[in-house]
């Protein structure tokens, strides 16, 4: 004849107790880490549509990107001068710059030397063009240069990269005009009579920015 069976005490509490108890407590456990299951909530937010644009340098001359023929003088005589004014624009909305003039290309149609005669001066605008009262940027008599300028080409300014003496500034949108005078000194040789030369002269730009 079986003994009824007693349920055995942990602790005071029956073992059948204790075990469902931990039986619980290991589904709560596997039901925060177990795998795909998350009990958090999430939310985003976003940066959209950014933009960027570069900017440009745009120079121009007379509101152009090329004058052609702003001189064309003849007959000359020694002792005779002309002066142009070239306004030197930033163009719209272009980055701030700084410039130099350099001298491009000078040939003599001939071989009479008359681009090395010739004298260029070139001055900011004072009361006129006409005055040629500005200050001096430029003269190439102080050097006996002609109308090529020196050897390396500099008139005003320098081209080499960055914050060089001389160079000349403009603002966005802004302007500076200056005047170009050349003329054939009194004590002209003899021998350029029917003499003709060409010249050239470049505006070269650069940003400022981050360009010290």
């Amino acid at each position: 004849m079986k003994r009824p069976s007693i349920p055995r005490t942990v602790g005071g509490l029956r073992l059948s107790s204790v075990l469902l108890a931990g039986g619980f407590a290991l589904a709560a456990l596997s039901s925060q880490v177990g795998p795909g299951v998350s009990a958090f909530f999430t939310d985003t937010a976003t940066l959209d549509t950014n933009t960027f644009t570069t900017g440009r340098l745009d120079i121009k001359l007379n509101t152009l990107d090329a004058v052609t023929g702003l001189f064309t003088v003849s007959p000359m005589a020694p002792g005779d001068s002309q002066t142009q004014q070239v306004t030197v624009l930033n163009g719209t909305n272009s980055l701030p710059l700084r410039y130099a003039i350099s001298a491009g290309t000078a040939t003599n149609a001939d071989a009479l030397g008359l681009k090395d005669a010739l004298v260029l001066k070139i001055k900011t605008l004072g009361a006129s063009c006409a005055a040629f009262d500005g200050t001096s940027l430029y003269d190439s008599s102080t050097g006996n240069d002609g109308i090529d300028g020196p050897a390396s080409a500099k008139l005003v300014g320098d081209l080499a990269q960055g914050n060089q003496a001389g160079d000349r500034v403009l603002a966005t949108n802004g302007t500076e005009s200056l005047c170009f005078q050349v003329s054939l000194p009194i004590t002209a040789a003899n021998a350029l009579q029917g003499a003709t030369t060409t010249a050239q002269w470049v505006f070269s730009a650069e940003q400022t920015a981050n360009n010290p």
